[in-house]
Order: structure tokens, then C-alpha cells, then sequence
């Protein structure tokens, strides 16, 4: 069976692709010109050139395939044109599924994102019934995913697209070439850039958990429904304190109270506008930490059969692949 993946040059799209290979299915890969192919490294694929803002490409791209797992995203805490980032997590999602389903496709799996889920202020794990509203998303990147979700969801009651949808929690592991926010976060701990922390927590879950979970969600799910793929519910302070374990330092014993961080992220955005570049923290990161971003995969537990193995495992092969590849020099 021919599958078109998109994101696979990325971090979570690169491991699907991986996970579909090992199971023996012939590999489309969405891909715009010139991108970066580290993570495409001893793939055999078929190179579909494209992007999410280009329909024609996408009706190219879908031509011949069976299935498509749709795991393209941009994902930026922080983003000086939030309506680039709308055009492709929204319109494009719409774009390429659309396209999916006039190429008469039997099953497409959309990647979503916990983010759009509602979060309890005690803590408790969310699920996929914890409600939330446009009003609660925090910036650009968790809007345009609610938005999507959404749409997605009206496309599936009214034109009868053949989606299942998965939400995964905060992936780690290997193959984070950009890195992710999260990898950030694990880089800058291991090399002892971290000496402090906020009162916040994730979920955190393997990469090739979270793959595993995009092919069970293929084989197994319900369409129209949607699972999340999570792992274990961390506070931040102790995912820290097993990436100072793996790298002989000490963990962070200072807490910041939110309100000490928002200057800092201010003046980091600043700086990011003026001279270009990631900034170190965002306004958006400290408002998202006053909740515990805790997650329940009950549900795909149960319907699926997926399941995550230890947080510290994915922790350990987070940091032993930046290692490798030279991050931590």
C-alpha cells in the first residue's frame, strides 16, 4: 500500500514514516523544496515536492496513494506573522485532506495536538471530553490547531471525510533536527543552561510511541474520533532533574514564581523581532505554564491497544540523540 506522509522531514512525521516502513508500505513524502532531509536518511520514498499552501501540489501529491497520515504542522511558540502560520496549520489541513478525499482515499489520519484540548486548574489529567473554547487557546500556535481540529471535525459530519484524528501530548526522543520547543528545553538543561524552573508540568511520551500510535489510530480507530497519544505526567522540575541525572550536573533548585518569567520573555521576544531567531522564553510559554499540561491516553489504551513506555526512557534516548548529534558540544 502506497502512504503519503506529510512532515516527515520533521520530528514526528519522521518517525510515522519510519514506523510505516517497518511495517512494509511504500512511502510518499510530502516535502518543499530544499527543506532540510536529515530525517529522511535511509528512507526508500517516493519525493512528492510541495507545501500545505499549495493545492495543486497536494492533488499531485495524493494521485496513486491508499492512505494518507497527515502529521505536517507548524509549530512555533512564537511567530513574528501568526497568519503564516494560520494559512498552513488551517487552510492547508483543509487543502490536503479535501484533496485526500476527492482522490477517493479510505482512511486519513490528521495529527492534532493536545494543545487544543481544555486543562483542569487542580491538575487532574484532561481527556478528550475536557471542553474547551477558542477564548481558552494561548497564542497562534494552539488557535490555528483548535481551528483546524474543528474544521476537520465539521468536514467529517458533512462531506463524510474518512479522518481519525490523534492528539498527541509533548514528543522527545530522537530525530528532533530542529529541535521541537520541548527539545529545546532538554538541549539547554543538558548543558546546564537551566539552573531554575516554574511550577508547571507535561505529559511527556516517546516519538516512536507516538508513531505507534498514528498506525494503531489507522488500524483500529473510529472515524470521526479522536485519541490522545500521550505518556507520563511530569512536573517540569522533575524532567530536569533526569536530564541533569543523564548528564552528571546538578538539577535546578530554584523555583521562579510565573510573574519573574514574563519579563524575561519579554524582553527575549524583543530581541527576537530586532536581530531575528528563536526567543529563550515567550509570553505565550509562561501564560501556558500556570496549568499542569497532564493528559489521560485511557481512551486509546482501551480502543486502540497503544501504549507508552516510561517517561525516563523517552528522556534518556531524548538526550542520548542530541548527544550524538551534536547538540551538547
Amino acid at each position: 500500500m502506497t502512504v503519503l506522509v506529510t512532515g516527515a522531514t520533521g520530528f514526528v512525521g519522521a518517525a510515522v514514516a519510519r514506523a510505516l516502513a517497518a511495517r512494509g508500505h511504500r512511502l510518499r513524502l510530502l516535502a518543499r523544496p530544499g527543506s532540510d532531509s536529515r530525517n529522511l536518511k535511509g528512507l526508500q520514498a517516493d519525493i512528492a515536492e510541495g507545501s500545505l499552501t499549495n493545492p495543486e501540489s497536494l492533488a499531485r501529491a495524493v494521485q496513486g496513494c491508499s492512505a494518507l497520515f497527515h502529521v505536517a504542522a507548524d509549530y512555533r511558540l512564537w511567530v513574528p506573522d501568526p497568519e503564516t502560520m494560520m494559512r498552513t496549520n488551517i487552510d492547508g489541513t483543509l487543502a490536503l485532506l479535501d484533496a485526500g478525499a476527492k482522490a477517493g482515499l479510505k482512511r486519513m489520519v490528521y495529527t492534532s495536538s493536545v494543545a487544543v484540548l481544555g486543562l483542569h486548574a487542580d491538575g487532574r489529567p484532561a481527556n478528550e471530553e475536557t471542553a474547551s473554547t477558542l477564548a481558552d487557546m494561548i497564542g497562534p500556535y494552539k488557535q490555528s490547531k483548535f481551528l483546524a481540529e474543528a474544521a476537520v471535525k465539521q468536514a467529517i459530519v458533512e462531506k463524510g471525510w474518512p479522518v481519525v484524528i490523534v492528539n498527541p501530548s509533548t514528543p522527545i526522543g530522537p530525530g528532533d533536527v530542529k529541535p521541537t520547543p520541548t527539545g529545546r528545553m532538554i538541549v539547554e538543561a543538558a548543558m546546564g543552561r537551566m539552573p531554575a524552573y516554574v511550577d508547571t508540568g507535561l505529559n511527556v511520551v516517546h516519538v516512536d510511541d507516538v508513531a505507534e500510535g498514528h498506525l494503531l489510530a489507522f488500524e483500529r480507530g473510529r472515524i470521526g474520533e479522536r485519541y490522545i497519544l500521550g505518556g507520563q505526567d511530569l512536573a517540569l522540575k522533575d524532567i530536569l532533574a533526569e536530564v541533569a541525572k543523564l548528564t552528571g550536573r546538578k538539577p535546578p533548585s530554584i523555583a521562579l514564581p510565573h510573574a519573574a518569567v514574563m519579563p524575561i520573555a519579554f524582553i527575549s521576544e524583543i530581541w527576537a523581532r530586532l536581530f531575528g531567531g528563536e526567543p529563550m522564553a515567550t509570553l505565550d510559554g509562561v501564560r501556558m505554564a500556570r496549568k499542569k499540561m497532564f493528559f489521560s491516553s485511557a481512551k486509546a489504551e482501551f480502543e486502540l491497544g497503544y501504549r507508552a513506555r516510561p517517561a525516563e526512557l523517552a528522556i534518556a534516548d531524548a538526550v542520548a540523540w542530541f548527544r550524538t548529534n551534536g547538540y551538547l558540544s
